[in-house]
């Protein structure tokens, strides 16, 4: 085996897509902070910790699977670490192995200085890290996605952040984790016809192209929204409309999604990556309203 440079180990973790994961928690810290809750920030921080490793352990383990199975193939969009041959399949499957064991070991120690209920709610992200590539072929990833990259990790930092679980968090983890499962949704849909000659059905799919956009259109738009109502009633500070200044973001990812399913699929190449950096700005938005609220 050759010997890799650093860079090339930070490229086989796909760091561009860790705001998928870190964001939910810095929301969230960023929430209970509005709500005067008694915050232990040196946890809050510990569990984004935790959160990074099991997402790159969620990423190369996916890429291990997808790479075996042949979703992820010379002519395909996905990721190139293995398809380029710029690692082996076994480098890639030990690297996630590796990245467990840390988890693991972050996770257990996070438990330790908490309680009980982190052992359940790190499990289950566990059960479904590793089951993802299974739920992915089989049309349930986006709600795989959904359930590890937003209701968990809110649930989870709220309960080592104060003691206890807030389930007021979800009022942001719906929004946050929609545009996240948007992030996975654009992928499907850019690789249904290389994913049907890999022989996997993935939701997209299972839509077809033009329901495909449009439930990719939901999932973007539908979190202004979301916000704008519950700022409106209440549940959410006003401050909060400040992430209308994205909608702009949000419609141009929609539309150039309806319009590439449609006329050429190449438009929506890098729809994953647009979508991420949608999510980054939505959510450091909804993170920095949180904060105004406490002050003013």
């Amino acid at each position: 085996m050759k010997k890799h440079s650093f860079k090339e180990w930070v490229i086989a973790v796909r760091p561009w897509s860790f705001p998928a994961s870190a964001m939910p928690i810095i929301a969230t810290l960023a929430f209970l902070f509005w709500t005067n809750a008694e915050i232990n920030w040196l946890y809050g921080v510990w569990a984004l910790v935790g959160m990074l490793l099991f997402h790159m352990t969620g990423n190369t383990w996916s890429d291990y699977f997808d790479y075996k199975k042949k979703v992820d193939a010379d002519d395909t969009f996905g990721a190139k670490t293995l398809t380029t041959g710029m690692f082996q399949p076994e480098e890639i499957k030990k690297l996630a192995i590796g990245l467990l064991v840390a988890s693991l070991i972050c996770g257990i120690g996070l438990l330790l200085v908490t309680g009980l209920p982190l052992l359940w709610i790190g499990l289950a992200g566990a059960v479904l890290t590793l089951a993802y590539p299974y739920l992915k072929f089989n049309a349930l990833g986006d709600l795989d996605i959904l359930l590890t990259f937003a209701f968990l990790p809110t649930i989870g930092t709220s309960y080592v952040a104060t003691g206890a679980i807030d389930w007021s968090v979800l009022l942001i983890a719906l929004p946050i984790g929609l545009i996240t499962d948007g992030i996975l949704h654009s992928n499907n849909t850019r690789d249904m016809k290389t994913d049907k000659r890999a022989g996997i059905n993935t939701m997209a799919m299972s839509l077809g192209p033009k329901s495909a956009a449009t439930l990719y259109a939901f999932e973007v738009i539908f979190p202004y929204a979301w916000v704008g109502i519950c700022s409106i009633f209440g549940f959410l500070p006003l401050h909060t409309i400040i992430i209308f200044m994205t909608l702009p973001v949000a419609l141009g990812c929609a539309k150039t999604m309806v319009h590439g399913v449609e006329n050429k699929i190449e438009l929506i190449a890098d729809m994953d990556v647009r979508t991420a950096n949608l999510q980054l700005m939505f959510s450091v938005l909804l993170s920095i309203a949180f904060v105004l609220a406490r002050f003013i």
